[in-house]
């Protein structure tokens, strides 16, 4: 039963930096929850306002007789906010942070952004009135005014810019005709266009499958029935995922609600979009990073205002205000981009579960390659899994071949393209077909070394190396610090210092030298830096301007290109060699993922897997497309460990820009939770370290992670919660970040 109440002011005006606590009333103690919305007397004349709650709480934060009390529960229907707020509070509470980190996480647009308006001039008159009056006009030789209303007659509304300057009327015309009462000019909201193109208008219909519809079929009675469970769509590369998400969100637009469908960034592309367009029109809108702040904040109107019925996006747009939510749906579950990397360290699947809980919603997530976490629930009956086991119009799997690159180097090719790739890259410029090169890296080299005594460059602020680019530079991708590269080693003096080349840039230069009559294009970080560089490239490769598409993992995410019959992976084992546990799913994945990007056409596909580690399990399994068998084989080596999703596991981030406070704060903080241990309060949890984080400094900033491990979330979340108070109540802490991550997927 709380006594008090922590209330941030009318969010859509206040800053949201500040909540304020009021007594609850003895009749409204049991009724309260977090995210209402409230009346309380607020500033020096206690002037009325409204709040919504933000916390629950049985301790004042100062002296009770100052603390003022609410008036009562705003009645009526809640709005959207007060949804959100309360899915902020859960967000708090499960990923750690503060209240204010999650409310700027799920009300992202916190300032109004300048509107932009539209004028338009409209005629008052009626046909009759109108001729008697142009007659009166062009009498006394009023020609801009007789202009202006011939105009009006043929065509009504005008745009106020058109008459002003196609016409050449003036202001001082138009404000006379308005005060006769011939015209009035009326001003109305215009949205900025999140589409920087016109999309086709007609709607196409999708002919759905037995096993498309079968899906369809089933969800949609469970959702009717009021069973608003999870759904994990398993469906093989091809298989028309994004077909079975369109039919149930028409269905339940037809029932008034509303859909959010959530894509990896990378994924959110022309082809994408146009296939929602074509059947939601208007109706449909989206979000990414490269919009500014005015078109996301139009789109956030449009949602609340009820002029939208689908959102696309990324994470972000979970936090769309739609206030009759039907749907949430999560394209490529288990891609990492779903997990923030600013706190609150939250991850999109599980939020969106608890806001589809909130509205009455359902959840569906697809995949072709299920992360472990989702596909383990589903096993254990939290999620319901469905299966779709043949591509559209059951066009056959790639054939996929493993190359051992030591056998090639054994053999005295020391090229990246083995010599299988070569032969079938030349059969698909002879034959007019389009192939794409997947390698897992951007950049002309990862690192810059000496070859003599194996020296590697780092940043001197951050414990990353040094990545050289074109210009004859080395930059750090983490803090921007650059440097010309050095002509001889800074630590032995050799000449034989070079960077490491595998990357993108390298690639293109080597299939444009082996192929000089291939049409080459390349997809990568930087050459998608400008608001439209994804279209311009994926375009140009669709309507087959390109023979072969050279890329990082942008290029394997979802795309349909139905000419393409052959993909090169140039270096599988790039992302298996990293201190990561997640590191042999995420090598399953993208290799199932690229290959999924052949024989999507009429023509079958061929896949080559490049590797220098051929036996590996994640690699073979990849090569037969054979998730079931990998996901037993992974998930018996996380067992043995204790992972995510046999346990869970929370690291925690202490952060100082002096080490030696830094891992004092970080050794203090382990201690505690030790000593809990030695006195048995805490069966069954794990500690790690303190130790560096993976990298250990960034900014100048040094970095200490402590790992817990524990088979029961919740009681992590617990430690979380005494670990907060603790350093929220000693000021040895005053000048450190503290952070923590619930299953982490990307590190500190």
């Amino acid at each position: 039963m709380a006594e008090f109440a922590n209330i941030i002011i009318d969010i859509s005006h206040e800053k949201l930096d500040k909540a304020f606590q009021y007594r609850v009333p003895a009749h409204l103690q049991e009724t309260l929850s977090l995210g209402m919305q409230v009346e309380i007397p607020f500033g020096n004349g206690d002037r009325a306002a409204t709040g919504y709650v933000v916390g629950l709480s049985g301790t004042p934060e100062y002296d009770v007789d100052k603390i003022k009390e609410i008036h009562g529960i705003v009645e009526g229907s809640i709005p959207i906010e007060s949804q959100l707020i309360a899915l902020a509070g859960w967000m708090r509470e499960n990923y750690g942070g503060t209240m204010n980190h999650a409310l700027k996480t799920v009300l992202p647009i916190k300032q109004k952004t300048k509107e932009k308006k539209q004028r338009e001039i409209k005629l008052l008159l009626k046909p009759g009135e109108a001729k008697e009056q142009l007659a009166l006009f062009e009498k006394k030789n009023h020609k801009a005014r007789a202009r202006l209303l011939l105009a009006l007659m043929e065509q009504n509304p005008i745009p106020y810019e058109a008459v002003t300057g196609k016409l050449n009327i003036t202001a001082s015309v138009i404000r006379a005709m308005a005060s006769m009462g011939v015209l009035s000019v009326e001003e109305k909201r215009k949205y900025r266009s999140p589409f920087g193109q016109e999309f086709p208008q007609e709607k196409k219909r999708l002919v759905l499958n037995l096993g498309q519809q079968g899906i369809v079929d089933r969800i949609w009675q469970d959702f009717l029935e009021g069973n608003h469970k999870t759904w994990l769509i398993h469906g093989v590369t091809g298989s028309g995922k994004t077909a079975v998400y369109i039919e149930l969100i028409e269905k339940a637009v037809q029932q008034g609600k509303q859909a959010i469908v959530l894509i990896p960034e990378i994924a959110l592309t022309y082809q994408t979009v146009v296939r929602f367009y074509q059947r939601f029109g208007e109706r449909v809108s989206i979000l990414n990073s490269k919009m500014s702040a005015g078109e996301r904040y139009d789109q956030f109107e449009r949602a609340k205002n009820g002029e939208l019925d689908v959102m696309i996006g990324p994470r972000s747009a979970l936090f769309t205000p739609f206030s009759n939510l039907g749907f949430i749906i999560i394209d490529e579950e288990h891609e990492t981009s779903y997990k923030s990397e600013t706190v609150p360290r939250y991850h999109a699947r599980e939020t969106a579960i608890e806001r589809a809980r909130m509205a009455g919603a359902a959840v569906v997530l697809g995949s072709a390659t299920p992360s472990l976490d989702s596909y383990y629930k589903a096993k254990q009956g939290e999620y319901t899994l469905l299966e779709l086991e043949k591509r559209i119009e059951e066009k056959p799997l790639p054939a996929c071949e493993i190359i051992d690159l030591r056998e090639e180097l054994k053999q005295g090719n020391r090229s990246i393209l083995s010599g299988r790739l070569e032969e079938l890259i030349k059969d698909r410029l002879k034959n007019h077909q389009q192939a794409m090169l997947f390698i897992n890296r951007r950049g002309m080299a990862g690192f810059v070394s000496c070859r003599s005594c194996g020296h590697v460059l780092k940043c001197p602020h951050c414990d990353v190396s040094l990545s050289q680019h074109n210009n004859g530079k080395m930059v750090c991708h983490y803090c921007g610090y650059e440097e010309p590269v050095p002509k001889v080693c800074p630590e032995c003096g050799s000449k034989y210092i070079s960077g490491f080349k595998a990357g993108t840039q390298k690639v293109e230069e080597i299939v444009k030298k082996r192929f000089p009559e291939a049409r080459v294009l390349r997809m990568d970080f930087d050459t998608t830096r400008n608001k439209a560089g994804y279209e311009k490239i994926l375009s140009a490769f669709a309507n087959q301007e390109a023979d072969i598409l050279i890329g990082t993992q942008m290029i394997v995410k979802g795309h349909d290109f139905p000419n393409v019959t052959l993909v090169g992976v140039l270096a599988a084992d790039l992302s298996l060699y990293v201190s990561d546990f997640h590191a042999a799913e995420r090598t399953f994945q993208l290799l199932t993922q690229a290959a999924g990007r052949a024989g999507r056409g009429r023509l079958p596909g061929e896949v080559v897997i490049q590797t220098y580690s051929p036996e590996h399990y994640c690699i073979q399994l990849a090569a037969q497309q054979d998730y079931a068998r990998f996901y037993e084989a992974e998930l018996q080596c996380r067992g043995l460990m204790g992972y995510p999703p046999c346990g869970h596991m929370m690291a925690m981030l202490v952060a100082s820009p002096d080490e030696m406070t830094a891992f004092l704060c970080a050794e203090l903080l382990s201690q505690k939770v030790r000593q809990a241990q030695a006195k048995g309060k805490l069966p069954g949890l794990t500690v790690v370290g303190p130790t560096n984080a993976p990298v250990a400094k960034v900014k100048d900033i040094y970095k200490k992670v402590i790992y817990f491990k524990h088979k029961e979330y919740p009681e992590l979340v617990k430690i979380k919660d005494v670990l907060e108070t603790f350093v929220n109540s000693h000021r040895e802490f005053a000048n450190v970040t503290i952070q923590f991550d619930f299953n982490p997927m990307n590190g500190f």
